[in-house]
Formats: structure tokens, C-alpha cells, sequence
């Protein structure tokens, strides 16, 4: 890589500042490439003895990361300290959070980092500060468009087995089948075989699209969904040149025979997604955000509350996020 990797904070309350740590740790065992942490280095480093970890803290900036990173973390110091203690999330720490996300992008849209890499974080405080986003992907957006990127980013899990994007994300169960519509199915095709074909260097990517309801409808039977909204969209994506087809019925899309035939699952909606990825990789899985004109992963789970600041945190999703991040940014930059 030209330049580290950007490190988000995450949720200073999560598991994301332990497994920053552990992940610098076993940097040589699991070849973990050079990132730096946006976060408060005094929290870090009063977490690393809390945990036994003994991690030497360097406060720098990302042109030096790189350099440091052999011999200590790299932390891109935040404008404000963080209070939240481990398990116990406190809402005057949301504009850290997000700090640490603007300015991350913000490196690397100037070059000075080569990929952003976010830890996870929790929705609940960001709201109670008037965060207006659902999420992670969908601020990512809104930056990616204040400097006339895309503004429609697409999430996708990945692991060597499998790669999902759910074309509804993080809405109601109830809300997707108005929210389904053909457009928007061919909108996220074409920016899942863009970014197949120029990141991931699958030559012609092979889309597999999910029905809504059971067996895929049953040609109307069993809802009209898939025989008016997903087979259309299938059609067009076909004329379009795109090797897409469906709709499947899920509950046979993801076992071991059927997933030669694919290079990636459009799925309907969240969990339709996210259960069998994380059913096969639970531990290895990263979410990729497509359509932005940078790198984002991430690892594929959440804050986990319950285990912060107990030593238990597995850093191996986070792992595999920057190891995938460095590789994506690498084949960019070619």
C-alpha cells in the first residue's frame, strides 16, 4: 500500500477500541497491514492496561503511520476525550464518533490514508445528538456526496464463500415490500457488477437475485411481488448485459452446490442477507460498502456490549476487514 489504512473508532463503549488493539497485536501472526486509529489515545491506552495488553500508544499523524506501525499503534488523535467506559455507552461521546468517520474519509479522499475501515457503532447515541442517518453506509453516502461522489452506497457481506447485498437494508419487515421496486433492484445490480468487476477483478460478474416471498412466488400465488417487481428487473438487468438471474426462492439459494453458480446474491432484505453469511462465516465476514469512489469495509458485526472491556472480543472479522480493505484499495490504485 501507498499509504495505512484509516481506523474509525467505533462505539468508544464497544468492542471496536479492544479489537483496534488486539488486532495491532497480532499485526506479524495474522500480517494485519499497517492502519492508524482515529480515536482518543488516552482512552486507548488506559484500555490496553486495563486488558493486559501493554500496547504502546504513538500519537501521529496518518503520514507517519506507516513508519510507526512496527512498533506501535498509530492514533490519529480525535478533538475531544472520550468518557464512556467499557459495556456503558454515553451519548456525549457521539460527536467523537462521528469525528472519527469525517475525518477518516476526509484522509483519504487527500490520499493520506488509503481505505477506511470502520468500527462498529451504536445507533441509540448518535440519535439522541440528532444524527439524522440510519447507519454507517448511509453517512458514508452523504459525505461521498457533499464532494459529488454517488449518493446511493451499497452493502455487501463478503466472505470466500459468499458475498450478499440486501437491496433493502435497515427497515421494517412490514416496509419492504412497498419499498421493493424494479428500479431500485437494477439501480443496486449495476453498482454490485461495477464494483465486482473493477474491485474484486471478476471479469463478468454472475448475479443471483432472491425472491421476496416463498418458492419466489409461486408465479403469483404466493404474492405478486416477484412475478411484478424482481422478474422485470432481472429481465432489464439481462438486455443490459448483466449475467443476472432469478428470482430464486431463498430457502434453496445458499447451500454448497448453488453457490458455484454465482458470484454474489441480491437479496430482498436484511436478514434474508445477513443469516446465511453469517451462518458460514460468522467470525470472517466483512461488509463491504460498494458505489463509493473509496474503499470502506467493516467488520460484520456489532458493538457487543456485553463482553466490552472483558478481554473476550475475537478481532478476527476486524482482521479480515483490513486485510481486505488494503487488497481493494491496492487494486485501485493499479
Amino acid at each position: 500500500m501507498s499509504a495505512p489504512l484509516a481506523l474509525t473508532m467505533g462505539e468508544p463503549a464497544g468492542i471496536g477500541p479492544e479489537l483496534a488493539l488486539k488486532a495491532w497485536v497480532d499485526r506479524q501472526g495474522s500480517h494485519v497491514p499497517p492502519f492508524a486509529i482515529l480515536a482518543d489515545p488516552d482512552h486507548l491506552a488506559t484500555l490496553s492496561r486495563q486488558l493486559g495488553l501493554a500496547v504502546p500508544i504513538a500519537v501521529t499523524e496518518a503520514d507517519r503511520a506507516q513508519e510507526l506501525f512496527p512498533l506501535a499503534l498509530p492514533v490519529i488523535p480525535l478533538d475531544m476525550a472520550v468518557l464512556a467506559e467499557p459495556g456503558i455507552p454515553n451519548a456525549a461521546d457521539a460527536p467523537a464518533v462521528i469525528e472519527s468517520i469525517r475525518r477518516a474519509v476526509e484522509l483519504t479522499y487527500a490520499g493520506k490514508t488509503s481505505a477506511v475501515v470502520t468500527n462498529p457503532i451504536a445507533k441509540a447515541p448518535l440519535l439522541r445528538v440528532g444524527f439524522p442517518h440510519p447507519g454507517h453506509t448511509d453517512y458514508l453516502g452523504v459525505l461521498a456526496e457533499q464532494r459529488g461522489g454517488p449518493s446511493i452506497p451499497v452493502m455487501m457481506l463478503w466472505c470466500e464463500d459468499l458475498a450478499v447485498v440486501p437491496v433493502t437494508v435497515h427497515i421494517p419487515l412490514a416496509a419492504v415490500p412497498a419499498a421493493l421496486t424494479t428500479d431500485l433492484i437494477v439501480q443496486t445490480a449495476r453498482i454490485v457488477a461495477a464494483d465486482l468487476r473493477t474491485r474484486f477483478h471478476v471479469r463478468k460478474p454472475r448475479i443471483a437475485v432472491a425472491g421476496l416471498n416463498p418458492h419466489a412466488g409461486e408465479e403469483g400465488a404466493i404474492g405478486l411481488e416477484d412475478r411484478d417487481i424482481i422478474e422485470p428487473a432481472v429481465q432489464a438487468l439481462v438486455q443490459e448485459g448483466i449475467a443476472a438471474s432469478g428470482p430464486f426462492p431463498a430457502d434453496t439459494l445458499f447451500h454448497a452446490a448453488a453457490r458455484e453458480n454465482y458470484d454474489v446474491v441480491l437479496a430482498m432484505y436484511h436478514d434474508q442477507a445477513l443469516i446465511p453469511i453469517k451462518t458460514l462465516a460468522f467470525d470472517r465476514a466483512v461488509n463491504v460498502t460498494l458505489g463509493l469512489p473509496f474503499v470502506r469495509t467493516s467488520p460484520d458485526h456489532g458493538t457487543a456490549f456485553d463482553i466490552a472491556g472483558q478481554g473476550r472480543a475475537d478481532p478476527s472479522s476486524l482482521i479480515a476487514a483490513l486485510k481486505l480493505a488494503a487488497k481493494l484499495a491496492a487494486r485501485q490504485a493499479l
